[in-house]
């Protein structure tokens, strides 16, 4: 038995001994062990011109436009335009009902017209010395009241017919014929678009950037095509106290009568270009809480006194964006050699393989085919 145990007691630390040397071996194993260079597109950084832009967010305003109503109570008796039309200045639009004033005007017109006659005889008796000069002026201030009517009664009659104060587009219909017209009831919205008004408001710090004249540029937020230019038209004679900013109103043309009134648009007004900046794809950035940085290629030797190529982690600091770029304000120099995609899975020190057969975009207006 003895014998037994001895014999199980040496098999078990034979066995175990072996273990042990194999996993001395694993682990002599690791330490030796590199992970492949990753492989990354890099992109050696170059001084540019940079043309740096005010991003602002503005509303689309008609030059003319508001709620078309009509002053008197009356019946629609005539609708003369369909909803969503252009009309032109002068076009009538909602005809009231005026039976009983076109014959007020008939019965003032009748009396001018017994007044002038009366006029005119008492003159020409008066030349003769055969009337007294104060029957002329009766009659002569009778003629005037006789006219003075007709003219308020032809007044009413206009007023009852409501046209159009300016070239633009009418809006959806809110009346029907026979329907009855209490002083100030809304007809329709109108419109003039062509051209159009942006509004906007920019800090007090960034007045000077916005004088009357200057270039500005709209962008339509769900829009790819180009932006649509513009000037700046006037500001606001003060600042507003709370928000110390100040309302710019700019104007652009819009033929084709796409922008409406009440738009979300972006507003970007340009300012001098700069030269000698340094500019990198987003994709190059790794953005952290603690800052923002980028990788740097760096060749040398490693450990085995074979040369390769290693990244360094260099903290920059951000400017303005402008598409697929990013302004360096500081941290790169002209020359460096900077990954810029595949930042994600790498660390200080790591080795890279650098592949630049495919690049990340890299435009200042990305046109992006729709997905």
């Amino acid at each position: 038995m003895l014998l037994m145990l001895f014999c199980v007691a040496l098999a078990i630390a034979g066995i175990g001994y072996a273990k042990y040397q194999q996993i001395q071996a694993a682990i002599a194993m690791g330490k030796s062990f590199a992970p492949p260079p990753a492989a990354v597109t890099t992109l050696v950084v170059q001084p540019q011109e940079w043309e740096p832009t005010i991003r602002v967010i503005g509303t689309l305003k008609a030059v003319q436009g508001g709620n078309i109503s009509t002053d008197l109570a009356g019946i629609v008796s005539e609708i003369a335009f369909d909803s969503g039309r252009a009309v032109h200045k002068g076009d009538l639009l909602v005809q009231l009902n005026a039976d009983q004033e076109k014959a007020q005007l008939a019965a003032a017109q009748a009396r001018r017209d017994l007044a002038r006659l009366d006029a005119g005889r008492k003159r020409e008796l008066q030349a003769q010395s055969a009337a007294p000069v104060s029957e002329r002026d009766a009659a002569e201030a009778e003629l005037r009241r006789a006219e003075a009517a007709c003219n308020e009664v032809e007044a009413v009659l206009a007023r009852k017919r409501i046209v159009a104060p300016f070239d633009g587009v009418v809006g959806i219909r809110l009346v029907s014929l026979g329907q009855y017209l209490t002083p100030g009831a809304p007809i329709a919205t109108m419109h003039s678009l062509d051209p159009i008004q942006v509004l906007f408001n920019l800090p007090q710090q960034q007045i000077s950037f916005a004088t009357p004249g200057k270039a500005l540029r709209v962008f339509l937020e769900d829009e790819s095509a180009s932006a649509r230019s513009g000037t700046i038209s006037a500001l606001d004679s003060r600042v507003n106290e709370a928000s110390r900013a100040i309302t710019v109103e700019g104007l652009l043309p819009n033929p084709e009568q796409t922008l409406r009134p009440g738009m979300f648009v972006n507003v970007e007004l340009p300012r001098p270009t700069e030269e000698g900046v340094l500019v990198v794809p987003a994709s190059a950035i790794s953005y952290a809480p603690y800052g923002d940085s980028v990788f740097v290629v760096k060749s040398g030797t490693n450990a085995e006194g074979k040369s390769n190529k290693s990244v360094s982690q260099q903290f920059v600091k951000l400017g303005q964006n402008r598409g697929d770029q990013v302004r360096i304000l500081s941290g790169l120099n002209a020359g460096d050699e900077v990954v810029s995609s595949g930042v994600f899975k790498l660390r200080p020190g790591a080795e890279v393989q650098v592949n630049n057969s495919v690049q990340p975009s890299n435009e200042a207006a990305p046109k992006p085919n729709n997905s």
